[in-house]
């Protein structure tokens, strides 16, 4: 299932950069910017919302994400004057604008339908915050203190596998490779905890802040457990390709 997302704000500025920066990390998905009024100014506009959806009807689903309360009245309203199934394709998330419009197109970049896609979009709303007190208890007092196994890597049980890593990037995981590294993840069915957070939750990892040098513990429990650590290790060994 393909899904496309239409981010409505009252800034033309703000949609188009949000679209710009969800792009960078989903550039396969596709996204249309609906902000400002017609005429240039503060505000929503029906008509680029109706056009926004029009523009978005290749997908098998639209999900729309909005700033304010406005925005969720016109949005309503553009859905109203929708025929029946057209107006069947389109979601609308509750989600925090750019937080969760990132979420959600990582979310639809690795193939999610719409209710992951949906699901991706309303951890904006916590993984934040659940994700401090992991990376306040995993995170490196120093990062480039204590010397890091290279790639410590076995299997716990059936099912189960881990593995320790050190993050060589230089920029460390930030929105990018966090990015690849959820995508990684989630081509796996097995579940996936990075420094105690879900592997497969941009918000969470990007949380974590981890930067070059420290301590990368990924543990998995599943069918394709050693997999799935085995792509993650070689993905963080990698550098993220950058």
């Amino acid at each position: 299932m393909s899904v496309g997302i239409l981010v409505v704000s009252h800034s033309a500025a703000i949609a188009t950069g949000t679209v710009e920066l969800a792009g960078q990390m989903a550039a396969d998905v596709p996204m249309v910017a609906a902000g400002g009024t017609d005429d240039g100014g503060i505000g929503t506009s029906f008509e680029a919302i109706t056009d926004g959806i029009q523009e978005l009807a290749s997908a098998d689903a639209v999900v729309v994400l909005c700033d304010l309360g406005s925005a969720y009245l016109t949005t309503d309203t553009a859905l109203d004057f929708l025929d029946d199934d057209a107006r069947a394709r389109v979601r609308v998330s509750q989600a925090p604008l750019v937080e969760g419009t990132v979420a959600a197109a990582v979310a639809a970049q690795s193939g999610g339908d719409v209710d992951a896609v949906l699901a991706a979009a309303a951890s904006a709303a916590g993984s934040a915050a659940d994700a401090d007190d992991a990376s306040t208890a995993s995170r490196p007092g120093d990062p480039s203190g204590g010397a890091v196994p290279d790639a410590q890597t076995g299997p716990v049980d059936d099912g189960a596998a881990s593995a320790t890593v050190e993050l060589v990037n230089e920029s460390g995981l930030h929105a990018r490779p966090a990015a690849e590294f959820v995508k990684a993840a989630a081509k796996h069915e097995s579940t996936v905890r990075v420094n105690g957070v879900d592997a497969k939750s941009l918000l969470a990892i990007m949380a974590l802040a981890l930067p070059k040098g420290a301590t990368v513990s990924i543990d998995a429990t599943g069918p394709d457990a050693q997999d799935a650590v085995d792509a993650l290790v070689a993905l963080v060994r990698s550098g993220f390709g950058e």
